[in-house]
């Protein structure tokens, strides 16, 4: 066990607290290692009849994963990344599969990892603090813990347009696009937490009745503009697009693409596309593990995070560069399955 995850039982309520405040509640192998360790043990325990998760002291749900080791790794054989996505993902997939409710308090930051946590849960409470994204083109990574699932089913456009560019959306934004299912006041959640764990089976009740009207979601704004320059699976279509509009909202957009990672945009908007028709969320899991396995130990992601992480110079030089380098051979080649013995499977 690790002190970063706080692993209990109250009355019926198993509880998974991150408590790793100085990282943002991000994630590593341990603390993944002990919550599916938990998750194993009460599935079938009578006495366990909920799991609730959350953070423990400290600002934020959770901030992803371990990226900074998993990029030290990528620049040497790969093998601790692997360890720590393979771990992950098992986690992952144990919350998407699990019988019995969860509910995830999602209030703060909650990105990448976090949201590999919050969106298997039945009950997934958003505040006026959530910040949440998958910003992985930024480093050269991609939406993983099953963001080609989750983003894939967004409306519209608007999953492919959150992978590219790595928008960040709040609290309501999460209820009205269904990646939250109730908006409850950060002054709330202790007595809600208090009520689920005095009466487990009233979890909806509960949630219900100290919920809050959302305010107005405003990327729903540009939901038209999202759905119409986003539409093609095409990077480089997507560009153009963006250029030929004119408009801010547009040139806001083609701003943000280019500070990202070329292969990462491509990666991602692949891995949507194949995530649309996914047949379960087990194969969902298997290949983005394969894609990770790839890709952690390509120059871009060591390049990004060494960009934004650990030199913070926010200048990363992407290889290949631009869109037009990223060839249709690479992209077959990052998401080319594993060998059977490398392969993912679930826990």
């Amino acid at each position: 066990m690790t002190d970063d995850v706080l692993i209990s039982v109250e009355g019926r309520v198993g509880r998974i607290r991150l408590n790793r405040p100085k990282a943002i509640h991000a994630l590593n192998t341990g603390m993944c290692a002990a919550a599916l360790d938990a998750l194993n043990a009460w599935r079938s325990d009578p006495a366990v009849e909920v799991v609730m998760i959350d953070h423990a002291e400290g600002r934020g749900f959770c901030a992803g994963g371990d990226i900074r080791m998993a990029a030290e790794s990528g620049a040497g054989d790969g093998s601790a990344a692997r360890d720590f996505f393979r771990v992950e993902y098992r986690m992952n997939h144990a919350l998407f599969t699990y019988a019995k409710p969860i509910v995830a308090f999602m209030d703060g930051i909650t990105m990448g990892g976090g949201v590999g946590i919050s969106q298997p849960a039945k009950y997934r409470v958003a505040t006026e603090n959530t910040k949440f994204a998958m910003p992985e083109t930024g480093i050269g990574l991609f939406p993983d813990v099953g963001g080609g699932w989750y983003l894939s089913r967004l409306p519209g456009r608007i999953g492919q347009y959150l992978a590219v560019t790595g928008h960040r959306i709040d609290g309501a934004e999460c209820v009205a696009l269904g990646l939250a299912s109730h908006y409850l006041p950060f002054d709330r959640l202790d007595e809600a937490k208090a009520r689920i764990t005095a009466d487990p089976q009233g979890i909806e009740a509960v949630l219900n009745e100290l919920s809050a009207p959302a305010p107005d979601a405003r990327i729903l704004a540009h939901r038209g503009a999202i759905d119409r320059l986003f539409a093609s699976d095409r990077l480089e279509d997507i560009i153009v697009a963006l250029e030929a509009d004119g408009g801010d909202w547009a040139a806001q957009q083609l701003a943000t693409i280019r500070t990202k990672s070329p292969q990462a945009m491509k990666v991602s908007l692949k891995l949507l596309l194949d995530g649309a028709t996914m047949p379960t969320f087990e194969d969902e899991m298997r290949q983005e593990f394969a894609v990770a396995a790839h890709v952690v130990q390509r120059h871009d992601f060591v390049e990004g995070v060494r960009a934004l992480i650990v030199d913070k110079d926010n200048a990363p030089r992407w290889d290949p560069a631009t869109p037009a380098d990223v060839s249709d051979h690479l992209i077959d080649q990052i998401f080319a399955p594993l060998p059977d013995d490398q392969a993912w499977s679930p826990a």
